[in-house]
């Protein structure tokens, strides 16, 4: 699974999480720059896009969630938590209980 961040400045806890649950490429696009971010293409091979609302402006976040409806991309919105990020993976995923989950988490291990 190839997974696109766009917000944030470190992402490493979130990245590590979903490494966890099988994402094998990360993109990671800080959107510091207002110039250059809205100006990326999405890469061809996404399955899924995950954007970081505290670090992102309402054009740089509509512009990507309308590109992403148009390919049939899902997309989470998400503050920079590495629990809101969890929360909102397993919604899109459909992922209902700790058989489908490939998170190394505490419940797992009961």
């Amino acid at each position: 699974m190839s997974i696109l961040i766009i917000g944030a400045d470190e992402i490493s806890p979130i990245k590590k999480m979903l490494q966890g649950f099988g994402a094998t490429t990360i993109n990671h696009w800080d959107a510091r720059k207002k110039s250059s971010a809205p100006r990326k293409k999405i890469p061809q091979d996404t399955d899924l896009i995950v954007m970081l609302t505290s670090f992102l402006n309402h054009n740089t976040m509509h512009r990507y969630k309308t590109e992403a409806k148009k390919k049939d991309i899902p997309f989470i919105c998400s503050k920079r938590s590495v629990s809101c990020v969890y929360e909102e993976y397993v919604k899109i995923m459909g992922i209902k209980n700790c058989d489908e989950c490939y998170a190394d988490c505490k419940k797992a291990k009961k």
